[in-house]
């Protein structure tokens, strides 16, 4: 395979930005996290969900536990209410 004279190769990115690789992860690790809180009953039914919270806790941006409440909501997991917050369902 031919690569361009100009182009970085990813292992060297990976190096030196590791990161960027561990943050693209980050909706998938607090998805599954998330959800086994629930399945298992520590986060119980009718719980408030404060994203600004568990962005910190987890030290990620607020997006990425915005697009994991999404998953989870379509896993029938989690409901959202507009400006009311999001509640374990």
């Amino acid at each position: 395979m031919k690569q361009s004279k100009d182009k970085i190769p990813n292992e060297v990115l990976k190096e030196i930005f590791p990161e960027k690789v561990k943050r693209s992860l980050g909706s998938d690790r607090i998805y599954s996290q998330l959800r086994q809180m629930i399945l298992s009953g520590k986060l119980r039914k009718g719980k408030r969900l404060f994203r600004e919270r568990i962005a910190q806790d987890f030290n990620i941006s607020e997006t990425i536990v915005a697009r994991a409440f999404c998953r989870l909501k379509k896993d029938g997991l989690v409901i959202i209410k507009g400006s009311v917050g999001s509640f374990v369902a």
